[in-house]
């Protein structure tokens, strides 16, 4: 032994997750040497790549990477032990003492809202803290550990009870050993018995089959005649399963490597499995997951790929196999004509790579728009989940714009509850229409009843209902869909050219409309000034006094929210204030203004029109005092 033992405390967010874990979280405890095995195997993944690039690990023994899993019956110890990179004190502190992780708040507050323990497993795999896991199976854990290219090592203790001891230790090989001192087996807690070899055996082919590392056990056998030897077993087959035909490979096989690179409880909704020949030989095994990690609109979320070498682990996280708005696609491509010290900046500008990754994604945007025309069902359910993230798609990848507008799934006016396609908009528009018409906002409820919607269904017109926050972005850069231009109904000349009730409006009919509104008109634009920019006669209102809307190219006012809200100042844009001239207070104002234009009140009546038009849209009022009181007092004079 070195220096004395130091005690140190918890972060207080992880003696938080520990209680979690130890108490509430797993139903099935044997996943903590699923959990183990993991963190073992990137330890030798790491030391492989590491002594690739580093010339000081140059003398480190890097000729038989493995696991070893120890038992000891009398002392009723589990030891997971690896030959891998290892860790230094600060490491341990860092990765084991805290969680060094951004959101760890939020996945204490998703734990305690989810409603089921395995929502709950889910979860905590998504952050990746599966070390704590050890705890639910014993009282003390006991890890020690040498770092590669380092002389010293450094053991870290804990009873999981919120400190841990660390302590300098001479002469440990380089690498990692994690002892468990076990609790007793207890079936109603869901505790079996992990120093029996059978069950080891069990979790070990279940859970980490697929290692491509050897996970060894030495086991004692006792002969016929009593003699005792001991025997060395590699519990695992290492197969790399995207080099096997997709014809030798079961389902269950496919979702238990799924679950091991993804640590999802869920079978995958898809499964691609490709082999490319020729030039770049690459084989490839993509798997788009069922639900969506909560994760996946965080800053912090990192892309689902591996990178491999002729079956040499490179990397993963590897976000030149995949574009950002692929993120959620797990998997795995091994390249056969790649150096092993290939760079995440080399891969950024390879044209090799770039080639996989187009076909990649091509192969990911195919088996969805295959499932969408053979499942409706589950392409349905997968759009709920992926849908908002695939139309980012719409912004960053020029090339397969096509291919996802044919994707979209929208709700529209069409159905309550069913979602639309834009090919099925398309089928059912009405003779004569040449635009898909949509409306945004924040829900449905609000995009149903907006005054902008009112001709539309007055007429049977449908609109597509956009109220994720992508919607105001992509339809601003995408102009049609199979020669129909994309036009919201909140902005711009909507000319539905019949009348509500069905009648063509004449010329005659419109000139004389105009005259009956000549002087109040630009009154209304001058009074209002502070506001909009004009003040115009509406054809899309059937029973509102007003909506505001916008020329064809001005950004939308929730865009214009959300560029703020990322620190981006744009010039305030003036709107457009429309009238319906049916309605009996537009008419009664005009027959007001022409008696007596003077009047004061006329402004403050001119005032509430564009705020109740405002607040219709679910708009904020400039000042909700003013318009309150105004409201109040006009409220007053009429009792």
């Amino acid at each position: 032994m070195g220096s004395s033992v130091e005690t140190l405390e918890f972060q207080a967010e992880t003696r938080q997750l520990l209680r979690l874990v130890i108490h509430s979280i797993y139903s099935n405890k044997d996943i903590f040497l699923r959990e183990l095995i993991s963190n073992a195997s990137d330890a030798l993944d790491k030391l492989r790549l590491e002594s690739l690039t580093d010339s000081s690990l140059s003398g480190v023994d890097s000729a038989d990477l493995h696991i070893s899993l120890e038992v000891d019956k009398d002392a009723r110890t589990l030891t997971v032990r690896d030959n891998g990179i290892g860790m230094s004190r600060d490491d341990l502190v860092e990765l084991i003492g805290t969680i060094a992780k951004s959101g760890t708040a939020a996945l204490l507050e998703k734990i305690k809202e989810s409603k089921d323990a395995a929502t709950a497993e889910n979860l905590i795999g998504q952050f990746g803290v599966g070390f704590y896991s050890a705890f639910m199976v014993a009282d003390k854990v006991t890890l020690r550990t040498r770092r590669a290219g380092t002389d010293s090592g450094t053991q870290w203790e804990s009873d999981g009870d919120g400190t841990y001891d660390l302590q300098a230790v001479d002469g440990l090989p380089v690498g990692t050993s994690v002892t468990l001192h076990l609790k007793p087996a207890d079936s109603e807690d869901g505790l079996a018995d992990y120093l029996s070899e059978s069950k080891i055996r069990q979790i070990v082919k279940q859970y980490s089959d697929f290692i491509r590392w050897p996970i060894r056990m030495t086991t004692e056998r006792t002969g016929a005649e009593g003699e005792i030897t001991h025997d060395t077993d590699t519990l695992n087959s290492m197969k790399a399963l995207w080099a096997r035909p997709r014809s030798e490979v079961t389902e269950e096989e496919y979702n238990e490597f799924y679950q091991q690179i993804s640590h999802d409880w869920l079978p995958p909704a898809e499964t691609i499995h490709m082999r490319a020949e020729g030039t770049f030989e690459y084989e490839a095994l993509l798997f788009i997951p069922t639900q969506a990690p909560f994760d996946l609109f965080s800053r912090e979320t990192k892309r689902g790929m591996q990178l491999y070498v002729k079956r040499v682990f490179i990397m993963d996280d590897c976000d030149a196999l995949m574009p950002n708005y692929l993120r959620f696609v797990k998997g795995v491509v091994d390249a056969h004509d790649l150096s092993l010290n290939v760079s995440r900046e080399i891969l950024q500008h390879d044209r090799q790579i770039h080639g996989v990754r187009r076909r990649l994604v091509k192969k990911v945007l195919g088996a969805i728009k295959d499932m969408q025309a053979k499942d409706a069902e589950r392409y349905a359910k997968l759009w709920a989940q992926f849908g908002r993230v695939l139309k980012e798609g719409l912004l960053e990848d020029t090339d397969n714009t096509e291919a996802l507008l044919g994707l979209v799934s929208t709700a529209s006016t069409h159905d309550p509850e069913k979602t639309t396609t834009l090919r099925a908009y398309v089928e059912r528009m009405k003779d004569g229409q040449d635009a898909i018409y949509y409306l945004t906002g924040e829900t449905r409820a609000m995009v149903e009843n907006s005054p902008h919607m009112e001709a539309f269904t007055a007429k049977g017109y449908e609109v597509l209902i956009l109220t994720d926050p992508v919607d105001e972005v992509w339809v601003d850069r995408v102009t049609a869909f199979d020669g129909h231009r994309l036009q919201s109904i909140a902005k711009g000349q909507v000319d539905l050219e019949e009348s509500a009730d069905g009648d063509q409006e004449s010329d005659t009919q419109k000139s004389r409309r105009e005259q009956d509104f000549a002087t109040l008109l630009p009154w209304l634009t001058t009074t209002l000034a502070e506001h909009v920019k004009e003040v115009r006669l509406s054809s899309r209102l059937t029973t509102s006094a007003a909506c505001i809307v916008g020329d064809t190219h001005d950004v939308t006012p929730t865009l214009e929210k959300m560029y703020r809200a990322m620190g981006q100042e744009l010039p305030t844009v003036k709107r457009i204030l429309e009238l319906n001239p049916a309605h009996p207070l537009v008419t009664a104002l005009r027959t007001a203004h022409d008696a007596t234009a003077d009047d004061p009140a006329l402004a403050e009546t001119a005032e509430l029109i564009y705020g109740s038009a405002l607040l219709a849209e679910g708009g904020d009022l400039p000042d909700p005092a003013r318009f309150t009181r105004l409201l109040t007092d006009r409220l007053a004079r009429t009792l």
